[in-house]
């Protein structure tokens, strides 16, 4: 019997090499862009509905993970990100600290065409504009 693992293959290297010289930031910038920083019709962990959620255009994404996902009919890529702020004092000053208002999952097609979005936001921060 052989037996395969899939540890030490290529395909796991290959995967590797993409995800790593792939500037992910630019996905989340147009993506953002997009939608001019404004999400719309977002439901929170309470199913408490917002109609627009505006945010703002200081932000910064860091990349969490990435994944790729092979169904029986497709395969894509998935980024996710943390969406980060930087605090400023009273007088408006950056004070060096960052904080963290969410997090967004971009889902690409193999041909990294935009499939999804899944928006998790931090509600209570003073950051985010509701309405």
């Amino acid at each position: 019997m052989t037996r395969l693992e899939l540890k030490n293959h290529q395909v796991w290297r290959d995967l590797t090499e993409i995800l790593e010289n792939l500037d992910a930031n630019i996905f989340v910038q147009e993506h953002l862009n997009q939608c001019d920083y404004k999400v719309c019709g977002y439901w929170d962990e309470q199913d408490e509905y917002y109609e627009t959620i505006t945010l703002p255009r200081t932000l910064k994404a860091k990349l969490v993970s990435s994944s790729i996902g092979i169904t029986h009919q497709e395969r894509f890529l998935q980024l996710k990100f943390f969406l980060i702020v930087d605090v400023v004092d009273t007088t408006g000053i950056p004070n060096n600290n960052t904080q963290k208002i969410g997090e967004l999952v971009l889902i690409y097609d193999e041909n990294i065409e935009f499939v999804d979005e899944n928006w998790f936001l931090d509600v209570d921060s003073s950051m985010l504009e509701i309405s």
